[in-house]
Formats: structure tokens, C-alpha cells, sequence
């Protein structure tokens, strides 16, 4: 099992989070309250994936359960740690990890590219973008400083059906910056799917950032009209 190295003295946050219907905001340091990263950038689509999950129940589920385990797994990896290794499994637990497990193989020579890890699973936030939200990962991709995302899918993606993963990834890149003083050279969205494919797409984050502003334009403009 390959051995990631970690980079010592880099920073860590937590925040606050409260979940509605609405979508998730952050309470930040000083106090203020921030929407999540994918709240805004999948506020456009929010009602058609509601009434998804309303017509697909069971799949909604397994899909739900799938990606959850798979992230703790991809996370035990890179923490260096037996991914499979769960003491006093959950229900929930076994009846995911089959399914989990044969991803985190499929993915498993990507996952192996990534090293001199920054962090995983931290939460960031941003003034400029008054947004929240927490990374899946930021490290080195084949050598060059990146916010990577691990996701599951039900059937190979294309570039164009995962715009959002990469405004999100922008937002993370953003918010490092921001926080750190750390420029991200890439963004990497790494994909396991159910049909036995690995993908893996790379971008350079500038080139989401407009797309990303008018997202935000867009939900506070709605917020307002709410309110």
C-alpha cells in the first residue's frame, strides 16, 4: 500500500453548519453565515433533483450510501490507512461497502498520483465569494497543486455533464487562496463508475471563475426575492 506523505503545519478549520430544505450555511469565525459551496452552485437544478429523489427513492439511497462510503474509504487510504478496516460496522456500513469497496479499486491507480497532501475534509470559506463549504482533498495531482474531488457515478460522465464539480472546485480554489496565500494550479475531478470505468478531468480553475460569480449572482438575487 503506498505510503502518502503529509505535509506538516498546514492549516485546519472546522465550521458550524446548519441543513434545511434550502440548502446548508456555515457559520464562519466571526460570525458570519455563508451558503455551501454546492448549495450555490446547484441551485439552479435543485428542484429537479428533488423530485428525483421523490420519484427514486431506493436509488436515491444506494447512490447516497455508495458515495458516502467511498469517501470514507478514499479517505482512510490517503490517511494511510487500511481503507477496509472498520471497527463495529454499521448496518448502513455493510450495506454499502460491497459496492464502495469495488470503486475505491477502480480508482485506486488515480489515488495513487496524489501526494504531499495538504488536507482532506476540511471546511474553507470566503469573503469574496461570501460562500462556505468543505474539500474533499487538496495535494499534489501528478505533481501540480490541486483541488481534487472523488465522486461516484452510476455511468461515465462527460466534461459538460460535471460543469458544477468544477465550479465547486473553483470556489475551493478560491477559498485556499484566500486562506493560505496558496495558489491551486489545477483542478482534478476523479470518477469511479458503477460500470467498472475510472475518468479523471483536469482544468485550470480560472476558467470557471466567471461562471462561478454569475451562480452567486444568481442565488442571492433569488434570496432577495424570497425574503
Amino acid at each position: 500500500m503506498k505510503q502518502f506523505v503529509h505535509l506538516e503545519n498546514q492549516p485546519y478549520w472546522d465550521l458550524n453548519a446548519e441543513t434545511s430544505d434550502e440548502g446548508r450555511l456555515y457559520e464562519t469565525p466571526d460570525g458570519k453565515k455563508y451558503p455551501s459551496v454546492t448549495t450555490v452552485t446547484g441551485w439552479d437544478k435543485r428542484l429537479f433533483f428533488k423530485k428525483w429523489r421523490q420519484e427514486n427513492p431506493q436509488e436515491s439511497k444506494r447512490v447516497l450510501g455508495r458515495g458516502n462510503i467511498f469517501h470514507e474509504l478514499v479517505e482512510n487510504y490517503l490517511n494511510n490507512k487500511d481503507p477496509l478496516e472498520k471497527e463495529n460496522p454499521s448496518d448502513y456500513w455493510n450495506t454499502h461497502v460491497e459496492n464502495s469497496k469495488e470503486l475505491f479499486y477502480i480508482l485506486q491507480d488515480e489515488l495513487n498520483k496524489i501526494n504531499n497532501i495538504r488536507c482532506l475534509e476540511v471546511a474553507l470559506w470566503s469573503k469574496l465569494l461570501t460562500l462556505a463549504g468543505r474539500v474533499d482533498c487538496i495535494a499534489e495531482y501528478d505533481g501540480k497543486l490541486s483541488i481534487i474531488d472523488f465522486k461516484t457515478s452510476t455511468r461515465p460522465k462527460s466534461k459538460k455533464d460535471i460543469e458544477n464539480y468544477f465550479l465547486q472546485a473553483t470556489a475551493y480554489a478560491i477559498m485556499w487562496h484566500e486562506r493560505t496565500n496558496q495558489a491551486i494550479e489545477q483542478i482534478a475531478i476523479l470518477v469511479a463508475t458503477d460500470e467498472g470505468f475510472s475518468q479523471v478531468f483536469t482544468a485550470n480553475p480560472v476558467d470557471y471563475v466567471p461562471k462561478l460569480r454569475d451562480c452567486i449572482k444568481n442565488y442571492y438575487q433569488e434570496q432577495k426575492q424570497v425574503v
